[in-house]
């Protein structure tokens, strides 16, 4: 009985130390911003964008401005 105990206090020890760190590295996370905006202007970001409807034609309404 006292074998079981020490290892299942060891396993709740080590789970709650892992759950500590993972959530440490949650909160102190820096999303990093993607660096795609600095290096293409809007005229090239229109000039990409496509110029049909992505949506499916099965009666869903795609709007477009022009």
């Amino acid at each position: 009985m006292k074998f079981e105990t020490c290892i299942l206090r060891g396993l709740f020890l080590a789970c709650s130390l892992l759950g500590l760190l993972i959530l440490g590295a949650m909160i102190h996370a820096k999303p990093q911003a993607p660096a795609l905006g600095d290096q293409i202007g809007i005229a090239a970001r229109l000039l990409a964008a496509p110029n049909a409807c992505a949506l499916p034609a099965d009666g869903v309404l795609c709007l477009r401005h022009g």
